[in-house]
């Protein structure tokens, strides 16, 4: 799989420089994405048990829990996951304030459906 705007990710592994944790399961999340193609959501539970689809049109959002670290992806059928958004979990509860209706809001606002 491709992934798109991956930089959002090394850029919240170079904030977090000293987190060595965060930077190797933010590793280990880019190579479990790459390493797989097109898949179902239960496929990608498999793979990934943090990976929580917050809407029908293949966004997920995945807790690394070693930062308390939210990233939201999109999973296109033609095989690319595109990072949409990524940060603490502070800011999820910020933006997102758990609750998935919010999240469609916000997805519609931003453009993404």
């Amino acid at each position: 799989m491709e992934i798109i705007a991956k930089a959002k990710l090394e850029k919240l592994k170079r904030k977090n420089r000293g987190n060595t944790a965060l930077g190797t399961a933010i590793d280990t999340l880019i190579e479990d994405l790459e390493q797989t193609s097109c898949l179902t959501f239960e496929q990608l539970k498999q793979i990934r048990p943090d990976a929580d689809l917050v809407h029908n049109d293949g966004f997920c959002f995945f807790d690394i829990h070693v930062h308390r670290t939210m990233i939201l992806i999109e999973f296109e059928d033609t095989g690319e996951a595109t990072i949409v958004w990524c940060g603490s979990h502070d800011e999820y509860e910020l933006t997102f304030k758990n609750n998935k209706n919010t999240i469609r809001k916000w997805l519609e606002k931003q453009g993404w459906i």
